[in-house]
Order: structure tokens, then sequence, then C-alpha cells
């Protein structure tokens, strides 16, 4: 197993200390999962950039490092 690779993009289920040390494009492939897992469609770029910094936002001040980030605060 190779230390430092990203987890697979579980969404929601994400925790937040593996979102926090995720790249963009995986933190935003984990957003766009878990909007379209909670029954939204495709999130356009304003939504995806918006949830992203409030997921990420919550995960340094509220949240522990195991915390699901679908228990951020998000549109």
């Amino acid at each position: 197993m190779l230390v430092g690779c990203s987890p697979a993009v579980q969404g929601g289920d994400t925790k937040c200390k593996d979102f926090v040390g995720a790249d963009e494009k995986t933190q935003n492939e984990t957003i766009t999962k878990m909007l379209t897992d909670q029954g939204k469609n495709e999130p356009s770029n304003l939504e995806l950039s918006a949830t992203r910094a409030a997921v990420s936002g919550y995960c340094q001040t509220l949240g522990t490092p195991d915390t699901k980030i679908s228990q951020a605060p998000h549109l």
C-alpha cells in the first residue's frame, strides 16, 4: 500500500482528514458525488466551489478528523 495516495472517492462518507488532505480535483469529485448521492443534479462550478469551501472550513474548525463531510452545513 502506498502512503499518500488519495482514497477512493466516497462522497458524503469521506472523513474530514481524508478530504482536507486530498488535492482539489479529488475534493471536487468527492463533493460532486456527495451532492448527486443526495439527489441533486450535477453541481455548477459555483455550487461546487461554495460547497467545497464550506466543507473545508467546517472540517478545519468544528469537525474532527473522523467527521463525515456530509455532516458539514452546505447548500
